[in-house]
């Protein structure tokens, strides 16, 4: 079954229980993914978090059934589609609709609608996608960690970029750097010191892991700090442009996005668990990042 497939299979499932108990656990598992992986994948490709989707796809239905069953009572509509009350009901229809679900019933009146989406090949291929296919032994890194949830929720930091921030703030991630010893003769020279690292272990499906690290090499002081090893894997490897300090976020969402859209849906590759690195370096005065991620041939 290829990525398409997966992607299609999870969103058939999400439709046929949109008035029902939808499992994320259940949603990724047709996917052949953890659920993390799974959110993460949608948000990149869609630019909207499956939460989101969903809620946008029962307030479409609630809304068509307002209009087309006039002797529905608001209440059985709410409950229908997960809401405990009509007040949280209407709540949340006027967010997206600009209406009360009592005004719904009006002819003529202007409402939104989100179609269900379907996942397929676009053709595109405008922009060259640099990439190489590498082969690492196993290797170690150790620093810096924090647990957080799939929606951004939870106590500051509760995303890796603010987690990054506080770092910087606090002086961290430079101690972390002159903790860091000698680069690792498999990794570029251009490299910084420090690096991320994302979904190495299972945290719940509701959240993942997030390490602030350093590659471990024989003049590393790691005392202190968390130390995991990284199992010997085929990684796909995707280079940024040079660019701008300020432009790692907007450039790490592009070549996610990229990735999951353009390369992987047509390589003949497949992703090898949910393990994934940020390795950012300088080359002349311009700053890069290089996402890594596991795979293996279909």
């Amino acid at each position: 079954m290829d990525w398409l497939e997966r992607m299609n299979r999870a969103m058939d499932y999400i439709e046929m229980n949109l008035a029902g108990e939808i499992e994320l656990s259940e949603v990724a598992r047709r996917a052949c993914c953890s659920s993390h992986q799974f959110q993460r994948m949608f948000s990149f490709i869609t630019n909207v978090t499956l939460a989101e989707y969903i809620r946008r796809r029962k307030l479409t239905l609630a809304a068509l059934e307002l209009q087309n069953n006039g002797a529905a009572r608001v209440i059985d509509i709410a409950m229908k589609y997960g809401y405990e009350s009509p007040v949280s009901f209407a709540r949340a229809f006027q967010s997206l609709h600009g209406i009360t679900p009592a005004m719904a019933r009006q002819d003529g009146i202007a409402l939104k609608a989100y179609p269900r989406l379907s996942f397929l090949i676009t053709i595109k291929g405008v922009d060259a996608m640099n990439y190489r296919i590498e082969t690492k032994e196993s290797f170690e890194v150790f620093g810096m960690e924090r647990v957080f949830c799939n929606d951004g929720s939870g106590d500051a930091p509760n995303t890796p970029a603010l987690f990054w921030q506080q770092s910087h703030d606090n002086g961290e991630v430079e101690q972390l750097a002159a903790n860091a010893g000698d680069l690792p003769c498999f990794v570029s020279q251009d490299s910084y010191k420090v690096h991320g690292v994302c979904s190495y272990k299972n945290t719940g499906n509701d959240t993942f892991p997030y390490m602030l690290c350093a590659f471990k090499s024989g003049t590393s002081n790691v005392n202190g700090y968390s130390t995991i090893t990284i199992p010997a894997q085929t990684w796909a490897i995707f280079p940024s442009e040079p660019i701008a300090r300020d432009a790692f976020g907007e450039t790490i969402e592009t070549l996610y996005r990229r990735f999951y859209t353009e390369w992987l849906p047509t390589s003949g590759y497949e992703q090898v668990g949910e393990i994934e690195l940020q390795v950012f370096g300088e080359r002349a005065g311009f700053h890069s990042v290089e996402l890594w991620f596991a795979v293996r041939k279909t």
